[in-house]
């Protein structure tokens, strides 16, 4: 299968639940969250399997968090389940995560602003702008480069932000993006000041073998293809690429 049929729209796992201490530094994540990420990014467990990870992250996040913290944990939690549907071809389900994520993220900001709430704001609303028509995506599509961009104004080291600030170069059909820029400001995010977590590193490596691909330059993109792969080895979109690519 071509990965750009269609436009080139591909979106973008089971382990035991480890307790962690309620104070972490900003960037990391929970370690009883990483499951559910894990399998998420792995591909290999259909939505169905994922819910159990899903449910015992979120029923963390309400056990071991409070206030904004615990509110923008859940939207992330409703943000992989997403994903984990959108994977599985079940639209509405997906985008049922997606609204659920947008209050919880909007409900955390109004206790507390924070990079965190901000940037799964933001990825929210890019995941639906690949389910929702044209109309809607004109309308709402900019809210991910405003919300990116306050989550980067609120923590210059947040990766996931900048992530979704290149993307629109890596990614954008058209005159909407530009390879070249979105391999340079990929770049940029592993240069240093950002703290990458192991899905940040496969989300960048993937977005400049994309590019790479967007431009004919298979060689150069298997490089990076084979970097996600490393991390992902199952992922889909992946794959995907290398088959492109080889």
């Amino acid at each position: 299968m071509r990965i750009f049929a269609k436009g080139g729209k591909r979106g973008f796992f089971t382990a035991f639940l480890v307790l962690v201490p309620l104070i972490v530094p900003a960037w990391e994540v929970p370690r009883w969250f990483i499951p559910l990420r894990e399998a998420v990014f792995a591909q290999v467990l259909k939505a169905d399997e994922v819910a159990p990870l899903y449910r015992q992250a979120s029923a963390q996040a309400r056990d071991l968090l409070s206030g904004a913290e615990k509110n923008a944990m859940l939207s992330r939690c409703e943000y992989m389940m997403g994903r984990a549907f959108q994977q599985d071809e079940r639209r509405d389900e997906a985008l049922s995560c997606y609204e659920k994520g947008i209050a919880l993220a909007e409900q955390s900001i109004a206790e507390e602003p924070s990079a965190a709430a901000y940037e799964i704001l933001a990825a929210h609303y890019g995941q639906i702008c690949m389910l929702k028509p044209a109309p809607w995506v004109m309308s709402n599509g900019p809210k991910v480069e405003q919300y990116a961009k306050k989550a980067s104004a609120l923590d210059s080291r947040n990766a996931g932000s900048k992530y979704l600030l290149a993307s629109r170069w890596a990614f954008g059909p058209g005159i909407l993006g530009d390879p070249k820029r979105g391999i340079s400001e990929m770049t940029k995010i592993l240069s240093g000041g950002v703290f990458l977590q192991k899905d940040d590193y496969f989300n960048v490596y993937s977005a400049i073998g994309y590019a790479h691909l967007r431009l004919n330059q298979k060689q150069e993109a298997l490089v990076w293809i084979k970097k996600a792969l490393e991390l992902y080895p199952t992922n889909k979109f992946a794959l995907q690429m290398r088959d492109e690519a080889e």
